[in-house]
């Protein structure tokens, strides 16, 4: 039977961004949106939450329902940058972490029983123990919540206190007896549901008991694949846990003299990429997704990660794809950072001297394609074929027929 430990740190974004002024988190104060996102608020504080503003909700709408609402640049570096560190620090116990974003994260603690609470004592002991641990790991105030399926562990989190943790014993009918009476909006945290709590509302279903209380073909039919999602999460049913692969904080940081823009954040980039490189830390293997990141002069920061085509350790390559991410900066830059976020394999791979030159580049050139479909759709990738050429009739003449190159 699964038990798992979801780790809830509430409004760890808005925290980040308001730095030191702890001040702003005790008066409505939101997120703003990011530049080029659509134009919602992010999270929000306690007393903003007492006006009706949640995550989410269009700017408008939060600005009529709190005047006073006072808007936070977010801070997308930091926040993934302390939230990498705690995601570490949970990983030096043992836990084989699946962050769903920053501020949530749960864990499988079945493993971490008699690791931390040995063979002589009972199992609530032992669960209580590796919750003490995870608590020392983390090192800042969080609400944790244990039941057997992922979301009952996210509802349990959030009814949770900060010294004492909510526990939802047994198997899928007790967690669902556990979700009855709790609100819809729950649903919120799942970001392919982050719009269904509203409409149920309307429809009159207000808790997750009624909403489980419902045919699924009835929600199949009304919303999607999304209404047997949600259908299945206030059953106390979810997916298994998937965690993520443990890997190494890697992260170059150039200071810029001046505000940097242009030709003088491209020089700076080649500087971190080759200063990446070289470190002992790499073992000579290539990097397959870096992290670009920028403390901007007008305050706040920029982030922008890159998955490379296939893994490289070339740098005039790496700057042919990173130098280009530099213009959607909004602003001049005074530090600039690279970090590693997955490595590929050892630079000592020869295939490519083996490899048939024309065989390579058909090989290239369809790994474009499927990225390209990928991206911008299947229709993305076409080509022209003749049928009818002596047709007077010009739609006969010819055809766009999928591109399989």
């Amino acid at each position: 039977m699964a038990m798992i430990v979801c780790v809830l740190l509430p409004r760890f974004q808005l925290s980040v961004a308001a730095g030191d002024r702890a001040e702003l988190l005790r008066t409505p104060t939101a997120l703003a949106p990011e530049p080029g996102a659509a134009q919602k608020v992010g999270e929000v504080s306690l007393a903003a939450e007492a006006f009706g503003v949640h995550p989410g909700m269009r700017m408008g709408e939060a600005l009529a329902r709190c005047p006073r609402l006072a808007l936070v640049a977010p801070d997308p570096a930091g926040v993934a940058d302390r939230w990498e560190r705690l995601l570490v620090r949970l990983e030096s116990i043992g836990a084989a972490v699946e962050p769903e974003r920053p501020g949530l994260v749960c864990f499988d603690a079945r493993g971490l029983l008699r690791l931390h609470g040995g063979r002589a004592l009972g199992e609530s002991d032992q669960l209580s123990r590796v919750l003490a641990s995870a608590r020392r790991a983390i090192g800042t105030p969080a609400r944790l919540g244990v039941a057997p399926s992922r979301f009952a562990a996210v509802a349990a989190a959030t009814r949770a206190r900060v010294r004492r943790p909510e526990i939802v014993s047994g198997g899928r009918e007790q967690a669902r007896a556990f979700l009855a009476s709790m609100p819809v909006a729950l649903l919120r945290a799942r970001p392919g549901l982050v719009d269904m709590p509203e409409a149920l509302e309307r429809l009159g279903v207000s808790t997750l008991g009624e909403l489980g209380a419902l045919e699924p073909a009835a929600l199949a039919d009304r919303f999607g694949t999304a209404g047997l999602l949600a259908h299945e999460l206030a059953g106390g049913g979810d997916g298994a846990l998937r965690p993520r692969t443990a890997t190494e904080f890697l992260r170059e940081a150039l200071d810029l003299p001046e505000a940097a823009s242009g030709i003088q954040l491209e020089r700076g980039l080649g500087l971190l990429i080759d200063r990446l490189l070289a470190r002992r830390e790499r073992r000579g293997r290539t990097l397959r997704a870096v992290v670009l990141s920028a403390v901007l002069v007008e305050s706040g920061t920029w982030r922008e990660r890159a998955v490379f085509r296939e893994a490289l350790a070339d740098p005039v390559r790496m700057r042919l794809v990173l130098a280009p991410r530099l213009a959607l900066m909004p602003a001049p830059a005074e530090v600039l950072r690279l970090a590693v976020e997955r490595f590929g394999p050892p630079v000592s791979d020869q295939r490519g001297l083996l490899d048939d030159p024309a065989a390579a580049r058909a090989a290239r050139l369809r790994e474009a394609i499927r990225q390209t479909r990928t991206a911008a759709g299947p229709d993305s990738a076409l080509r022209i074929l003749e049928i009818d050429p002596d047709s007077r009739v010009p739609e006969r003449r010819a055809v766009l027929t999928p591109f399989e190159g």
